[in-house]
């Protein structure tokens, strides 16, 4: 692939991550991508061959970014090593774990229209284009926490049970159905109760 071609596929992904920001995963047309890219309609095929291809790409960069946030996140809570100065705050995987969970959430509260997209593996190409390779590290890290903080269960199962709690708070959120339910004015403690419900209550 030329330099001109690499940029011009690079040019159809970044236009499809504004589209899906803006309007959600239901604007992700590829005539609309390649309107607003400036292109014909059947540039995008010469890149993608398929609709799903070209989707799996634009999820790939929310993954990306997904990722970025939490790796960000867990570098800052490592341990410190011999010679090195600790940092402030609890550091335990507990507190990493709270603070994924609150970046998860976040992240899927402010980035609805890529969010959505991200998790309808029925839309995409989990198994090309990277995708799966840049979406599993988040869930590994997410079952590496709760095999620190539960050595006692089976880390996947609680892991994955806990995701989907997360995923369902950021979802009944954002639709408006938990502030009605609950009178919550705020997420916050809803992810707290989710990770006490999945990993017990936290230690005082």
């Amino acid at each position: 692939m030329t330099e001109q071609e690499a940029g011009l596929r690079a040019r159809l992904v970044s236009v499809g991550v504004d589209l899906v920001t803006q309007e959600g995963a239901q604007a992700l047309s590829l005539r609309e991508i390649a309107r607003r890219a400036g292109v014909s309609h059947g540039a995008p095929r010469r890149y993608f061959p398929t609709h799903l291809e070209l989707l799996s790409a634009i999820a790939r960069e929310g993954f990306a970014e997904l990722g970025a946030e939490v790796a960000e996140e867990l570098r800052g809570g490592k341990e410190p090593g011999v010679g090195e100065e600790p940092g402030g705050g609890d550091v335990g995987p507990r507190a990493q774990l709270a603070a994924l969970a609150r970046i998860y959430v976040d992240f899927a509260l402010s980035h609805r229209g890529m969010y959505e997209l991200m998790f309808r593996h029925d839309l995409l190409e989990s198994n090309s284009l990277g995708l799966r390779e840049t979406s599993l590290p988040l869930f590994n890290s997410l079952v590496d926490l709760v095999s620190r903080v539960r050595p006692d269960v089976r880390a996947p199962d609680v892991a994955g049970a806990l995701w989907a709690n997360l995923h369902g708070i950021a979802q009944l959120w954002g639709w408006g159905s938990l502030q009605l339910a609950t009178g919550a004015d705020g997420v916050e403690p809803l992810v707290r109760a989710a990770l006490d419900a999945h990993l017990g209550p936290e230690a005082r």
